[in-house]
C-alpha cells in the first residue's frame, strides 16, 4: 500500500497543495514552521480521521476558510482508490471513497493504514495513562475499524452517565434519576466490556513484537513487559470473555455507586485503566532513561507496524521529525528497520538528518511552497 497523490485545500497553512509520491522513501525537507508536518498530518488524517498534533479539528482549517478538504489516491495491489474528507469544525465531517459519498466519515477507516512516528510518541512512555489508552484504542481501530463505533459508544455512554451522576448526586433521594442511572450502568458495562476485550487481545498480540523491536532498536536492551492495569478487578486481567468482563464491570460500578455520586464522576471502567510498560523489570515511567524511553516508544510503533502488516496490507510509514531526536546508534537502527517498507514518508529540518539508508525522492518545503528536487 502506498499514497500516490495528495491534494489539500485550505488545510493548515496551505490554500492549495498537490503532490505526487512514489513507492519507497520520500523526504520532505525544510526549516521548522514551513509546513512539512502539515503534509504528513493530512495523510494521517485520511487514514485515522484524527490529527497526531491536536485533539480538535478547528486548527486544521486554514485561517479565514470555512472548511478544509483532503484528497488522496491510495494504491494497493495495483488498484487506485480516491479518498476524500471534508473537515468542517462544529459539524460532522463528510467522506467519499472512489467518488461515492459514505454514510458516515468513519466508514472510510481501514482503506488507508498508516503508522506515524513523531516526537510526541515519547509521551506514550513517559506521560499520563490517557496517552497509552489512546495508543491501544487507535491501533484497535486501525486493525478493525468496527472498534471506532465501540469507542464512540463508550465515550457517549460515559458522558451521559457522568452528567447524570452530577445531577443525581445533588439529590440523592431523586428515585427517577437513580433508576435512570441503573440503565446507564448497564450500557456502560456492555460498551466497556467490548472495549476491554479488544484491548486485552491487542496487548497479548503486541507484547512479543514490542520486545523484539525494542531489542533491535536498543541493540540488545531489555527485556520489556506490558501489563494491562484494570480499574475493574484484577481477576479479569487479560480476559477476552465479554460476558465475564461485563459482569465484572457491572459489579465494580455497583460497588462504586456511593463514591461516584459524591464525586459526580464514573470511577471504574476502561477510561480509568493503564498500560504498564516495563524495561528490565522496572516501570518505564519514572525509571527508564531518556534513551530507553525513546527506544521503547519506537518499539511500540514498530510493533504496531508489524501487527498491521501481519493482518494484511502493509501500512504507510510516516516519520515526522524523528531522526533529529535520536542519537546516532538509534538513528541507524531505526533506519535499517524501516528501509524495507513499501512507502516511507519522512520530514526533516535539514537533509543531513535523513540517514543514508533512507535516501530517495525529496521535496524541499519553504514559505509554504513545496518543490521536488529529486
Amino acid at each position: 500500500m502506498y499514497v500516490a497523490r495528495l491534494s489539500a485545500t485550505d488545510f493548515r497553512s496551505y490554500a492549495q497543495v498537490d503532490l505526487d509520491f512514489d513507492p519507497g522513501v520520500t523526504a520532505l525537507v525544510g526549516p521548522n514552521g514551513q509546513g512539512k508536518t502539515n503534509l504528513v498530518e493530512a495523510i494521517g488524517y485520511l487514514a485515522t480521521l484524527a490529527s497526531h498534533r491536536v485533539a480538535h479539528d478547528a486548527p486544521l482549517v486554514r485561517e479565514g476558510a470555512e472548511r478544509a478538504v483532503v484528497r488522496g489516491v491510495v494504491v494497493q495491489d495495483g488498484r487506485e482508490t480516491l479518498l476524500e474528507v471534508e473537515v468542517t469544525p462544529g459539524r460532522a465531517n463528510r467522506a467519499r471513497r472512489g467518488g461515492a459519498a459514505l454514510p458516515k466519515a468513519r466508514d472510510l477507516l481501514g482503506t488507508l493504514r498508516t503508522v506515524l512516528f513523531a516526537p510526541e510518541d515519547l509521551a506514550i512512555v513517559k506521560g499520563d495513562p490517557s496517552g497509552r489508552r489512546d495508543f491501544l484504542d487507535d491501533l484497535l481501530v486501525a486493525r478493525a475499524p468496527r472498534y471506532a463505533a465501540v469507542r464512540s459508544d463508550y465515550d457517549r455512554v460515559l458522558r451521559q452517565r457522568n452528567a447524570l451522576l452530577k445531577s443525581a448526586g445533588s439529590a440523592r433521594r431523586a428515585g427517577a434519576q437513580l433508576r435512570t442511572l441503573d440503565v446507564w450502568d448497564a450500557h456502560l458495562a456492555t460498551a466497556g466490556a467490548a472495549l476491554l476485550a479488544g484491548r486485552h487481545e491487542l496487548v497479548e498480540a503486541l507484547h512479543p513484537l514490542v520486545d523484539k523491536s525494542y531489542a533491535a532498536v536498543s541493540r540488545g536492551g531489555g527485556p520489556t513487559a506490558m501489563e494491562y492495569s484494570s480499574s475493574v478487578a484484577p481477576e479479569i486481567a487479560g480476559s477476552t470473555d465479554r460476558e465475564l468482563l461485563e459482569a465484572a464491570l457491572s459489579a465494580a460500578v455497583a460497588a462504586s455507586r456511593d463514591k461516584e455520586l459524591d464525586r459526580g464522576l464514573t470511577l471504574v471502567g476502561p477510561h480509568r485503566d493503564d498500560l504498564v510498560l516495563s524495561i528490565g523489570g522496572l516501570p518505564a515511567r519514572g525509571y527508564a532513561s531518556h534513551g530507553e524511553s525513546w527506544s521503547l516508544a519506537l518499539a511500540l510503533r514498530l510493533a504496531a507496524y508489524d501487527l498491521l502488516r501481519a493482518d494484511g496490507g502493509e501500512p504507510v510509514l510516516i516519520l515526522d521529525d524523528v531522526f533529529a531526536e535520536l542519537d546516532a546508534a538509534r538513528r541507524e537502527s531505526l533506519a535499517d528497520l524501516v528501509a524495507p517498507a513499501e512507502q516511507v514518508l519522512i520530514t526533516a529540518a535539514v537533509a543531513s538528518d535523513v540517514p543514508e539508508q533512507l535516501v530517495g525522492a525529496r521535496y524541499d518545503v519553504a514559505a509554504g511552497q513545496v518543490r521536488r528536487v529529486r
